[in-house]
């Protein structure tokens, strides 16, 4: 008996149940050869769909930032060139009110210069005076350079500006001929000032407005086409994984319907096993069993110890044995067999095998229970067989022996009762010779049981057979005044039958009713025909099989007697056990040999004080 383990000393968290051969060590030195380090996001499974999904994410993002990039480059670039054309036009602008300034600002001092020299006593003196025009026309000196890099300054009208411009700066230079011509050559100078002034805001202005819009509609066009381009690119990369993404969906769907096949077919092989299998960790808890087990041991659960109270002690030691140790390798681990008080497997035998089993990265095991209770019967059946050979074989030696000494015995008593007179002297002689009969039906019971003589097979009608049996037993029927009901099949039963040795069991059992029978009692005879249950029949080389059912004639015998109990029915057959006074003990046990070499069954339904029902079937051709 092993030692139960307690159960607080057990890991009681769950886990996933795995299955996996255990290695040996050769084969897991050529798989830690092969085996090279991941890291953590290697070892995590990635699911198939994700990368495309991350590559197409990835492009989308790359052709937004490409668009994004370009569209500003193109915007800057405009806004670039509306600044130049601005700043041009502000500086040219700028140029020409500076020098209509300077230009106005000679002008008043040339008008103030002359005011002064016609003046008798001018307020301010002539050198300043002087000085102030010679400072304005500074001014309109240091204005014209930058006037002459205008392209205004190489038109005909600037041109012409700047040629009435020099006159009016000549006049200028002298007092005298300013005020006789300054006043007109000023007026037109304002004019051509004012002219080009119009001309800068007024069409100059209009067209700069028009050159703007030109350079934003192109460049709001080019815009327009890159994200009609990026957005094709977009469609073609969402498009592509899009198919990819559904590529790699179906292939996933695929391979879990094909695994998912797979599990359903490992479980139905697993549960369509008659073995009982389990699997239990490291821990020893049953992590996993097919139904075959679940029969054995209906109160036990998934996550239950095999320690555990859930079977009756002799069932659930049975386990514990199984495994009480680890294994590396299948190893049988005897065979076992429930006693009678197991309400699930009660008289059934298993072997019992233990293999290592990898659950959860620990070695667990893997116990298969083989029922072998047909196997054993028949293993226990041949040992009977065997022992009842010998013991029929020394016992017909036996016989044999003592056959030949019995028949001079015979001979003697027979000449000691011619000689003898006195009727003390005969009983003693009848006492002697029922001895000797009883002997010699011992010896050719013993010498049938252990010779098995080989069956002569004819066409035999079941109810001719039986009613010859009758006659046999009639001196028994008629001493006992037993009735006897025929209950006969109304089908002609007929097979291929050794008729003398079927004649021989109709007899003995015909008269094991009567005698087992009160006097008066009826005994009952019935027949009928049956079938067995389907077995395979298989044909050629065995790899093909049907189903057949094959034809019976059964013949049932019945009294009502005082039976049997349970002991004495186990053993009626078993040679020369009797419960008759002067019995053999070996009838019922060539009846039953008789039989089986037919290819037929016996059986036997008793109870005390309720009588004995024999049950005979025999196949029919």
């Amino acid at each position: 008996m092993l030692d139960e383990k307690p159960t607080a000393e057990r890991d009681e968290t769950d886990g996933e149940v795995v299955y996996k051969r255990v290695q040996t060590p050769v084969e897991r030195t050529e798989q830690a050869s092969k085996n090279r380090p991941r890291s953590p996001i290697t070892e995590r499974s990635i699911s198939p769909t994700l990368p495309p999904l991350i590559v197409g994410f990835a492009l989308l993002l790359t052709v937004i930032v490409v668009l994004g990039r370009i569209s500003t480059n193109r915007l800057d670039q405009v806004s670039t060139d509306v600044l130049n054309l601005e700043r041009a036009y502000a500086g040219k602008l700028g140029i020409l009110l500076e020098l209509r300034l300077a230009l106005t600002n000679l002008n008043n001092e040339a008008r103030a210069r002359g005011r002064l020299e016609g003046e008798p006593e001018p307020a301010v003196p002539m050198p300043f005076s002087g000085l102030r025009i010679s400072r304005a026309r500074g001014e309109v000196e240091r204005v014209l350079p930058r006037f002459e890099h205008l392209p205004l300054a190489q038109t005909e009208k600037g041109r012409a500006f700047r040629s009435n411009l020099d006159q009016y700066l000549a006049v200028a230079e002298d007092s005298a001929r300013y005020s006789l011509e300054g006043f007109e050559k000023f007026r037109t100078v304002d004019a051509d000032l004012n002219e080009m002034l119009r001309e800068a805001t007024g069409p100059e202005q209009a067209a700069i407005l028009q050159q703007i819009e030109t350079i934003e509609g192109r460049a709001s066009r080019s815009i327009r086409l890159w994200s009609m381009l990026a957005l094709v690119v977009g469609a073609l990369v969402a498009l592509a994984t899009i198919w990819e993404v559904q590529r790699r969906f179906r292939q996933l769907r695929r391979s879990i319907s094909e695994a998912q096949r797979e599990r359903q077919f490992s479980a139905q092989m697993l549960e369509g096993m008659v073995s009982a299998i389990c699997a239990v960790d490291a821990h020893d808890r049953i992590r996993s069993a097919n139904a075959a087990f679940f029969k054995i041991f209906p109160q036990a659960t998934v996550g239950v110890s095999v320690y555990d109270k859930f079977a009756s002690p002799e069932a659930k030691r049975m386990l514990e044995a199984a495994t009480a140790t680890r294994v590396t390798e299948a190893t049988y681990r005897g065979r076992w067999t429930c006693p009678e008080d197991s309400p699930d497997c009660a008289n059934r035998a298993f072997d019992v095998y233990s293999s290592p089993l990898a659950i959860d990265g620990e070695q667990g095991q893997l116990v298969t229970m083989v029922d072998v209770t047909e196997a054993a019967e028949a293993e226990a059946q041949m040992r009977r067989t065997e022992s009842l050979t010998a013991v029929g074989q020394a016992a017909a030696q036996v016989a044999h022996e003592i056959k030949n000494p019995l028949g001079s015995i015979r001979l003697g008593v027979s000449m000691l009762r011619d000689s003898l007179h006195d009727r003390e002297g005969l009983n003693t002689i009848d006492l002697v010779e029922r001895g000797i009969d009883h002997l010699n039906k011992l010896v050719v019971d013993v010498t049938q049981f252990s010779s098995q003589r080989e069956l002569k097979r004819s066409r035999v009608d079941l109810h001719e057979l039986l009613e010859a049996s009758l006659e046999l037993v009639a001196d028994r029927i008629r001493e006992k005044s037993t009735p006897v009901e025929k209950l006969y099949s109304q089908e002609r039963l007929q097979g291929e039958w050794d008729e003398d040795q079927l004649r021989q069991v109709f007899v003995n059992l015909l008269a094991n009713a009567v005698d087992a029978s009160e006097t008066g009692s009826v005994v009952t005879i019935r027949t009928e025909r049956a079938e067995e249950e389907a077995r395979p029949d298989r044909k050629g080389n065995g790899h093909h099989s049907i189903m057949r059912r094959q034809p019976l004639a059964r013949v049932t015998i019945e009294d009502r007697g005082a039976g049997m109990d349970e002991e004495t029915r186990a053993r009626i057959f078993e040679p020369f056990f009797t419960t008759k006074k002067r019995g053999t003990g070996l009838g019922l046990a060539i009846v039953k040999q008789i039989i089986e070499r037919h290819g037929g069954t016996l059986a036997v339904e008793s109870a005390p004080e309720e009588g004995t029902r024999f049950t005979i079937d025999l196949p029919l051709s």
